[in-house]
Order: structure tokens, then C-alpha cells, then sequence
């Protein structure tokens, strides 16, 4: 990895090292340390080295298996006497005080979600803590390498294993007589759909805290999971993130199907969301702006006649929210594509997902997964875009 931008940071702002206390849940603990760990631990980069402080229980896997130059576990700096003495965690905040000291270390910068505890700590001890309001870590990430998008690649394979899965669900169904799907007898419900996504992914080592299948009404809401049945001729937005299990990277991808005959509404809704999605396409390349392609989506839905945020801030339908936004550790990173996008670099793996909304109609999104090149963009998405199923 190249952490050439975080060496310019800390020179920039007189500062002798970055300082991260997480869990590897926190991308940016994972992606600086190399570790994967359920309990916090102190990572601590400087241009000269990265080491790493932690419990004796996870001593020796971070010694084998993290990327620190240098392991060093609370007992290194009588812990267990400072504890007895002062408590636990004025004990911790003390050993973290002289790990600091061991490497020459006086002043860090650190992201936004640093504990305040710690932070507060180390300064009664006279080290600066600074924090990272851009989070440079985070604009590293942003940048993908080859591993990483092989990760990525990995996951999008499964992201479509998992959706061509939910598609055939709904495909099979049948209308039952109350008007709602039902499949091997029983109501489809958003619920058994989700069941089946979640258990393709995970025999191919995938997993995903939460997963959208939102019909009818529910649709309406960009960010409502779904539930409940399933009704004849009503859009199913289908979005899917997973995480690998072992390399920790996301995919995400959208789909909206239907089982049925789409009323008019719904099918310009789709074919509208289809031509926005490729103006966005066109638009994506490396120094353009989050922006300008966000602006590609607006005019289109904008000039076939729907509401957009752009055009009116306070409307609750049409397209209300941004068109995409990076993945890699986490499934929601830099760059954003929005009206606040900064300017797009090869190698950044992005969203774009245009929808739109309106609880009279329900909800319609495409989303693909791309890769920023210099003149364009790689397709990260092999899954064909149909309504009808």
C-alpha cells in the first residue's frame, strides 16, 4: 500500500505519528494494522514504522499475522501493577503514555472516531492529539490496489450469485389468490427471499448484516430493509452488500424486478432510472467530480418531468439521494458521488445507483459497481437489468 499521502499529512501538520484505537471493525484499523481483531487495540504509524499495542490474548496472532513493524501487549509496561493502583483505564491510558514514548512520540493525528476517553487521557499527559477532520486514511482507502480489487471482483461474484438467487424466487412465484406471491405453496414474503440471499452468501464465505427487499410501498423508502408479503405487479428493489468473511472487502449492487404487468408509472420509472444510470456512466472518469456525475442523473429524471433534490430540497419523492458513494472495507466510503463529490482518481470503485420514489407508485433503483479508470470506467457488474421476471 502506498501511505505516502499520510507521511505528507504528518509533516504538514508537525506531527510525529497517526494514532487509531478500534477495533478491526473500523476499516481504518484494519486496512493500517493488517489485523483483525474483536477488541480494541492501538495502532500507531510513523514514516519510520507501525507498531501495534494490544492484549496479551491477541499478542501472538498480531505478531504473525497484522503488518506492525513492532507488537507490544499491555505487560510490556506494568499494566497489571498501574491497574491495581489507578483502575483500568487510567492504567491503559498510562501505558498508551509510554508505548508513544518508546517510539519518540509526542503529537498524533487521528480520525474522527478516536475515543474521546483516550484522547483526553493522553493530552493530561502532555501528548497532542490532533484530529484528521478529512480522514486521510480514509482518502487512502479510496484508491484501490490490484489485491483489492481482486477482492472486490470476488465479492461482486457472489453479490450476483446471491441476487440471480432472489430473482428466481420471484420469477417462480405464482399469484395467489389474495393478490400476494406465493412460491412452493407458501406467501413469498420479503423475509424468505432474504433468507435465501443470506445463505448463498454465506457458502460462498459472504455475509452481510442487513440486506434490502423492499416491495410495493416499502420501496418507496430508499433505506426501508422490506417485509412482509409480496404483491403481484409491484416493484421489488432488491439491494444487496456483502463482506467476505476473509479479506473483509464489500460489493453492492441493485436490481429492481417485478412479477406481473408494471402500470405505466412504474415502467417509466424504470426505463426513465435506466437512461439515468447510463448518463452517469458516460460521465465517470478520472478527474471529473462526484458532482458532475451526479448532475448527469438530475438532468435526465429532471428533464423526463420527476422532483430531484437539486431542483427542490424539501421533496419527499422522485430521486432523493445521491447517486453512489465508494466501497471497499466499508460498503459506504470516499469518494461520495453527490452534490458534494470531490474530483474522481483511477483506481476509486464507486456506485452508481440512481432511483426514484413515490409511495403512490413504489420505488425503482439500478445500482452497478464500476472501477474509475483514466478515460471511463470498468463494469464491475456482469447481471442483466430486467424488470418483468
Amino acid at each position: 500500500m502506498d501511505l505516502s499521502r499520510l507521511d505528507e499529512y504528518l509533516d504538514s501538520a508537525d506531527l510525529d505519528g497517526y494514532l487509531l484505537d478500534a477495533d478491526s471493525t473500523d476499516p481504518s484499523q484494519y486496512y493500517l494494522s493488517g489485523f483483525d481483531a474483536p477488541d480494541p487495540f492501538v495502532t500507531l504509524y510513523t514514516p519510520a514504522q507501525t507498531a501495534i499495542l494490544t492484549s496479551p490474548l491477541e499478542y501472538a496472532r498480531a505478531k504473525t499475522e497484522s503488518r506492525a513493524d513492532a507488537v507490544r501487549r499491555l505487560g510490556d509496561y506494568d499494566y497489571r501493577e498501574k491497574r491495581a493502583e489507578h483502575g483500568r483505564e487510567q492504567a491503559r491510558s498510562m501505558v498508551l503514555a509510554e508505548f508513544l514514548a518508546e517510539f519518540d512520540v509526542t503529537a498524533v493525528g487521528t480520525n474522527r472516531r478516536f475515543p474521546l476517553f483516550t484522547a483526553d487521557s493522553l493530552r493530561d499527559r502532555q501528548v497532542t492529539v490532533q484530529a484528521d477532520p478529512d480522514d486521510v486514511i480514509e482518502e487512502i482507502r479510496a484508491t484501490k490496489t490490484e489485491q483489492e480489487l481482486a477482492h472486490i471482483r470476488e465479492a461482486q461474484s457472489a453479490n450476483e450469485a446471491a441476487m440471480e438467487a432472489a430473482e428466481a424466487m420471484i420469477a417462480d412465484a405464482e399469484v395467489g389468490s389474495d393478490g400476494d406471491l406465493q412460491l412452493d405453496g407458501e406467501v413469498l414474503t420479503s423475509e424468505r427471499v432474504k433468507a435465501t440471499i443470506e445463505r448463498t452468501l454465506l457458502d460462498r464465505g459472504f455475509a452481510l448484516d442487513d440486506t434490502i427487499v423492499a416491495s410495493g410501498q416499502t420501496g418507496a423508502n430508499p433505506h426501508d430493509s422490506g417485509s412482509g408479503p409480496i404483491g403481484v405487479d409491484e416493484p421489488i428493489i432488491v439491494d444487496i452488500f456483502p463482506q467476505s468473511k476473509t479479506t473483509k472487502y464489500h460489493a453492492d449492487m441493485t436490481r429492481t424486478f417485478l412479477k406481473g404487468e408494471p402500470t405505466a408509472e412504474v415502467a417509466d420509472f424504470y426505463e426513465t432510472t435506466k437512461r439515468a444510470k447510463a448518463a452517469a456512466l458516460e460521465t465517470v472518469e478520472a478527474g471529473v467530480t462526484g458532482a458532475d456525475v451526479h448532475d448527469a442523473v438530475c438532468d435526465v429524471y429532471e428533464n423526463a418531468g420527476y422532483p430531484t433534490l437539486r431542483e427542490d430540497e424539501s421533496t419527499e419523492t422522485g430521486f432523493i439521494h445521491g447517486t453512489g458513494h465508494g466501497v471497499g472495507l466499508a460498503v459506504h466510503e470516499q469518494p461520495q458521488i453527490s452534490p458534494d463529490g470531490g474530483e474522481l482518481e483511477a483506481g476509486q470503485v464507486i456506485t452508481i445507483e440512481p432511483g426514484l420514489y413515490d409511495p403512490a407508485v413504489g420505488g425503482v433503483r439500478i445500482e452497478d459497481l464500476v472501477v474509475v479508470t483514466e478515460d471511463g470506467y470498468e463494469n464491475l457488474t456482469d447481471y442483466s437489468e430486467t424488470l418483468v421476471v
